[in-house]
């Protein structure tokens, strides 16, 4: 599924999704946007591969839509609005964002689409649209107040202003800081770690927590437990026979 501006790479149980258009800081053309969805659909649909890591070439994350494109009189389409767009709901699987550089505009709605963002000391996140006129059609003022609250939201979205990757740790916006130019290497450790657990346990409470967000807190509950059923049937009693043997005990936390 590999085009010029997305690059996708596979090894075993994770794929690595690529925005490549250093150039332009990698903001997306409504040709790159598409591509992109193209890769998270067929990352969605191969069942051989568990977690993807989502990152951009060359020291950037993503700059958000490309306004060359969009002041041409070339509109964008919505990315999380629309049928075709790469960022409407959340994906079965895990998504891993490794950011270096900006994550700005649409480029923190891609990055508010995965479920966890590893940054490094030069990443930064910012609505700097918002100096343009151009509005959020990615996800963003949905997604944002749900990871680090409608204040501190509110506050990104009116002003435009920058954070930086120790702000956004402190806020839960950014999950984890690594060292300068790791976070891909990091990103795809983590995603190893992940992709290794039972995953009919890991994929149902993750579906959990992004459905309570739509339900009263009685029905959010009754839904958990409609959808560990499954993994009770087929993982729980596996797992706690190796428990059962000794298996991670003493701190160890492996499969």
């Amino acid at each position: 599924m590999s085009t010029p501006k997305i690059l996708v790479e596979t090894t075993g149980a994770i794929t690595t999704v690529t925005i490549n258009r250093p150039a332009a800081k990698n903001a997306l053309d409504n040709e790159a946007a598409r591509g992109l969805a193209a890769a998270l659909k067929a990352f969605e649909a191969d069942p051989s591969v568990r977690v993807a890591v989502l990152t951009g070439a060359d020291g950037a994350f993503c700059a958000g839509a490309d306004l060359k494109e969009l002041g041409s009189g070339n509109d964008y389409f919505p990315w999380a609005g629309s049928d075709e767009g790469p960022l409407r709901s959340p994906l079965s699987k895990p998504v891993i964002a490794a950011i270096e550089g900006h994550a700005c505009a649409g480029g923190l709605g891609v990055a508010l689409f995965c479920d966890i963002r590893i940054v490094d000391e030069t990443a930064t996140f910012g609505v700097f649209s918002r100096r343009w006129g151009v509005p959020m059609s990615d996800g963003t003022t949905v997604r944002l107040p749900r990871v680090i609250g409608q204040g501190r939201a509110l506050d990104m979205l009116l002003t435009g202003r920058a954070v930086g990757a120790d702000e956004a740790i402190a806020i839960g916006l950014a999950t984890r800081k690594v060292p300068r130019g790791k976070t891909r290497v990091e990103a795809e450790k983590l995603a190893a770690q992940i992709a290794s657990f039972p995953p009919i346990a890991m994929t149902s409470d993750r579906q959990s927590a992004y459905e309570s967000f739509d339900r009263a807190q009685a029905s959010a509950i009754r839904r958990e437990m409609e959808l560990s059923m499954a993994a009770r049937r087929q993982e729980s009693q596996s797992g706690a026979a190796r428990f059962a043997k000794g298996e991670g005990r003493h701190g160890k936390f492996e499969r």
